[in-house]
């Protein structure tokens, strides 16, 4: 008979593939609305996305949490900070799928943990071990292969890592309910993105009451997209450890990889695939590295 912990961990593993599983095959839903501007998908997944977490809250008992925080002045424009970061993460995102760059998404996703560690050395004082400091610079060379072999940055792919890195750094600081939050920053994104819908946006699809049911279920599903992923991060959340959930997010970026690569055929030019292989490298290195020190502190408590 499985322990209640060996139970709650397998839910974890189980919600956690989920995640980030639901995260990697996101752009086939995107690619079917490709004919859709990246701003209109981008509207239609603010509103849709606010009303379905509204739900999940309201249903959740979160919603004392919920007044709790939207009553805190400070706390309330720091989620507005964060929302514009990830306004841009999901924008640009959007924009690389549907415009062939899914490729240089997957490598934005697969550099996001490394710039992260980056960033909490820098703004949380962190401190990194040696062969952290060599995954990271490794990383680093990588950047600085694509730029010396095609002669420029890979742009997309260090916006999406950046601003995901930044929105993860900021939250990061923020001890409040994940769902709470995030009801909280889209309904910071909501009335820029109705009155973008209702005053600026002119085109053939963007008045529902127009449009067939088939594309507007289509639309609509973009809030599932992006609140059916967190719903299942966050159930993994509370039944791993944070370090043991970091190994399933490579799954994401592996998927849309594969994807890119064999199933919508982008070209991957010898110079994207040394980046590539720098940072696979880097994080196999980074890894290796969180396992051995995670069992050292382990002999160290058991000791």
């Amino acid at each position: 008979m499985p322990t209640t912990q060996q139970t709650a961990l397998r839910g974890g593993i189980i919600s956690a593939v989920s995640a980030y599983t639901m995260w990697g095959i996101a752009p086939l839903y995107f690619k079917l609305i490709q004919h859709i501007s990246a701003d209109e998908i981008l509207v239609h997944r603010v509103v849709w996305s606010t009303l379905l977490l509204l739900i999940v809250v309201l249903l959740s008992n979160k919603w004392q949490g919920f007044i709790k925080v939207a009553t805190q002045p400070k706390m309330v424009l720091r989620l507005t900070i964060s929302a514009s970061f990830l306004a841009v993460n999901w924008f640009m995102f959007i924009w690389a799928v549907n415009n062939n760059h899914l490729l240089d998404a997957s490598l934005g996703y697969y550099i996001n943990p490394l710039l992260s560690v980056a960033l909490g050395v820098i703004f949380l004082g962190e401190r990194l071990r040696p062969w952290q400091i060599f995954a990271v610079g490794l990383a680093f060379v990588g950047v600085v292969i694509q730029l010396v072999m095609i002669g420029s940055l890979p742009m997309i792919s260090l916006a999406l890592a950046g601003t995901f890195g930044i929105y993860g750094l900021l939250r990061k600081q923020m001890h409040i309910d994940s769902f709470v939050g995030l009801l909280i920053e889209s309904l910071m994104m909501l009335p820029i993105a109705l009155v973008y819908w209702l005053l600026f946006l002119e085109t053939s699809t963007s008045n529902i009451l127009l449009n067939g049911w088939s594309l507007n279920t289509t639309l609509i599903c973009a809030g599932i997209v992006t609140t059916a992923p967190l719903l299942c991060f966050t159930a993994a959340a509370k039944r791993m450890t944070l370090t043991a959930l970091g190994f399933f997010q490579y799954i994401g970026p592996s998927i849309m990889f594969v994807l890119a690569t064999f199933y919508y055929q982008e070209p991957l030019y010898f110079a994207k695939l040394l980046t590539f292989a720098c940072i696979w490298a880097a994080l196999a290195i980074f890894s290796f590295d969180s396992i051995k020190a995670r069992r050292s502190t382990k002999k160290i408590a058991i000791n």
